[in-house]
């Protein structure tokens, strides 16, 4: 009797055994796939109207083709579709190829980081969110040259680039180039509160005006403790309805921001932008300017100072004088230096 038990137990226990053992070889097979993780950081792209071998391939250009091909089996596997996705999804270092299969499947994909700095131009702002987002340079250009749709915003071609403040920023990859202006403008907007609006209006100014002193007074000097001082020097002169006769308009109009040397013939370059030649402010900013130096405009602290000249220490920093003539001995004193180093 115990003998007939025991025979009709072998099965099961041979039944049981070829279970573990295939359980055991599914684990195998399947460990790359929850648990080899991705060898790098990446960026995967997905453009409407991707198909499978275009994502594998993305994966592998921008992480790994191993790790790629997991991704791409699972995907297979799951008959999966992805030719509705767009986006850019983020893969970390040690992530999973299911993790990632997963990502892709539910769409979720991840905000990239968009920083900028020091661009003077409309093209040359194009020209960067170009490289970073999915529409490209041309899609940027076409918006910053929209007269109807700036105008819808409050703005012209020649003072967009008064609310594009330099700054990193985080935005989806298929963000389109309308939409990140007016999220722009929306942060613009945020930045001008009640105290800073009347700040600027008790120094006569529009937060318009505000924005292309600040870009001139980055141009004249690197150094952030002066740039209030260099603000009020202009204040004064706009005061006294002077020319600003600001050298970094005259590059601006040239298109040359290299030039060590103005020469007379260079001041008199036909341009609106061109502060030697034109009364008052230019149209619009000559470079995008920071929100610490709008802040520098509407708080710069109060001098008589109307001349300003570079130093002949080479340091960055200026002399500022209040009569012309200690202005000339200034000024003189820095082309002897330009002189001194061969400097053109």
């Amino acid at each position: 009797m115990a003998n007939k038990k025991k025979d009709r137990k072998k099965p099961l226990l041979i039944a049981a055994a070829v279970i573990a053992v295939l359980a055991v070889a599914a684990g195998v097979a399947g460990a790359p796939y929850l648990f080899a993780g991705a060898p790098a950081d990446g960026l995967v792209k997905v453009r409407h109207g991707s198909t499978l071998d275009t994502v594998t391939d993305s994966i592998a250009r921008n992480i790994d083709i191993d790790f790629a091909n997991r991704v791409g089996r699972l995907l297979r596997m799951t008959r999966s579709d992805l030719s509705r996705r767009e986006g850019a999804f983020a893969v970390n270092k040690g992530d999973s190829p299911f993790k990632v299969f997963r990502m892709l499947r539910s769409g979720a994909q991840s905000p990239i980081k968009f920083s900028f700095n020091n661009i003077r131009t409309r093209e040359q702002f194009a020209r960067c969110w170009g490289e970073t987002f999915m529409e490209g340079e041309q899609a940027m250009t076409r918006v910053l040259n929209d007269s109807a749709f700036l105008a819808s915003i409050g703005r012209t071609s020649e003072n967009i680039t008064g609310i594009l403040s330099p700054d990193s920023y985080e935005f989806y990859w298929n963000t389109s180039a309308e939409k990140f202006v007016k999220k722009m403008k929306a942060f613009y907007d945020n930045f001008w509160t009640e105290e800073r609006l009347a700040k600027a209006k008790s120094q006569g100014l529009t937060p318009e005006q505000v924005e292309i002193i600040a870009s001139i007074v980055e141009e004249e000097t690197a150094k952030a403790d002066e740039r209030p001082k260099v603000a009020r020097l202009y204040m004064n002169r706009l005061a006294d309805r002077m020319p600003l006769q600001a050298d970094p308009t005259v590059k601006f109009a040239i298109g040359d921001f290299g030039i060590r040397r103005l020469t007379v013939a260079m001041t008199r370059t036909p341009s609106p932008y061109n502060t030697y030649v034109n009364p008052g402010l230019p149209p619009g900013p000559i470079r995008l300017p920071m929100k610490r130096t709008l802040d520098d405009v509407i708080n710069a602290p109060v001098h008589n100072y109307i001349y300003m000249c570079a130093k002949e220490d080479f340091s960055g920093y200026h002399n500022f004088a209040v009569s012309y003539s200690e202005h000339l001995g200034n000024a003189h004193r820095y082309q002897a230096e330009l002189n001194r180093r061969n400097i053109k």
